[in-house]
């Protein structure tokens, strides 16, 4: 039964009712000589959502820099008045277009006002400013992006319309029709993130039914975030073409359900090395003095998402404390098992929210733990 309302809800999305066999004949006409397409895609003034455009080049980068700046109507995008519009695109990382594939590009954008100064939504430029303060201690991140997949009215893809699945318990890491939903977009998108040039390192199905999690990472210093917002772009375009909704919201089903987290590895050289522990514990230390700062870094709306999301079950801290353990999955920071064991390697700051913004976050890190900020 679960299927045939599942098969019934996509029929209803007009993505779904679209044949996605006649594009091919388009899509394999050859390119003119030395013509690529490239896919600007930047962040827009919620924070927390892409948009993207394309244009025609009559060349192939070999950088971000060799790429013009461009622009786009920032009023549509929450970030300009009608009056003064413009806001301008500066390139700053290149990738593979697993869509169009070829010499096809898709390219990551810092946002900028008319008269050079960077958008609200630009946090890359500040974390990057860090990131090359602190390049000497060679910083590593991971994130894990959990997100669940919706029907086009919103509720969970595959859940039934008048109630709801079975307790958690069979989900995470589940095989079977009647414990996971959609493997075809994490698939799908896994691949993409590959060819992309995307570091993505691997995936799984969550706790909660329709909830799913990738991991990208080890990344060094800004690429962290470049990697995780391209990702989400490809999860979000991915899901556009099945006629399904990729949310990042943390918490999108009240009551004995997971919320979803964005939760981030981090560790430096120094914690890398032989008697990493201590410093690792040193680290851990310095955070909890500002808990409540990070808080407020750690999703777009200053912790109010997270509100919904740390609420010390369901595999969470409480939002109001700060604690630390080894291989506690309840505490604000885990020392993982094999860490402890080795006496080296990273630890897991799990308070991020799903819908973060990876500069905020890696920047906030880095001042507290390497700049003493």
């Amino acid at each position: 039964m679960a299927l045939a309302k599942m098969s019934k809800t996509l029929e209803e999305s007009p993505n779904a009712h679209i044949n996605k066999t006649l594009i091919e004949k388009y899509m394999s006409l050859p390119m003119p000589e030395g013509k690529i397409q490239a896919t600007y895609i930047w962040i827009d003034g919620t924070g927390e959502h892409v948009r993207c455009k394309d244009r025609t080049l009559d060349f192939i980068p070999d950088k971000p820099s060799d790429l013009p700046i461009w622009n786009y109507d920032g009023s549509s995008c929450y970030q300009a008045e009608g009056h003064n519009s413009d806001v301008y695109l500066h390139p700053v990382a290149i990738y593979r277009d697993p869509f169009r594939r070829g010499n096809n590009i898709l390219v990551m954008c810092e946002t900028y006002r008319f008269d050079g100064r960077p958008t609200e939504s630009n946090k890359r430029r500040t974390c990057r400013e860090v990131c090359d303060q602190v390049a000497g201690e060679k910083p590593w991140f991971g994130i894990e992006q959990e997100y669940t997949l919706l029907d086009i009215d919103g509720r969970p893809l595959g859940w039934p319309k008048n109630g709801f699945p079975g307790p958690q318990g069979p989900y995470y890491c589940g095989v079977g029709a009647d414990k996971v939903y959609a493997r075809d977009i994490v698939d799908a998108h896994y691949r993409a993130c590959l060819y992309a040039g995307v570091k993505i390192c691997g995936t799984n199905a969550e706790v909660m039914p329709a909830q799913w999690e990738y991991q990208v990472g080890p990344c060094e210093g800004i690429s962290m975030g470049d990697d995780l917002w391209m990702s989400r772009f490809l999860l979000h375009r991915i899901a556009e073409e099945f006629g399904i909704v990729a949310t990042l919201d943390p918490k999108p089903m009240p009551g004995d359900w997971n919320g979803a987290g964005a939760h981030t590895n981090v560790s430096t050289q120094a914690m890398r090395d032989e008697g990493g522990l201590a410093e690792i514990e040193k680290a851990i230390a310095k955070l909890s003095t500002c808990h409540e700062r990070h808080i407020r870094a750690y999703d777009p709306r200053g912790g109010k998402d997270n509100e919904r999301r740390l609420t010390g079950k369901h595999e969470t801290s409480s939002i109001h404390d700060f604690n630390a353990g080894v291989a506690n999955r309840g505490a604000s920071v885990r020392i993982p098992r094999g860490v402890a064991d080795e006496g080296k390697g990273y630890f897991e700051d799990r308070r991020p929210s799903s819908n973060c913004d990876p500069y905020v976050v890696c920047e906030a890190i880095l001042r507290t733990i390497c700049l003493d900020e």
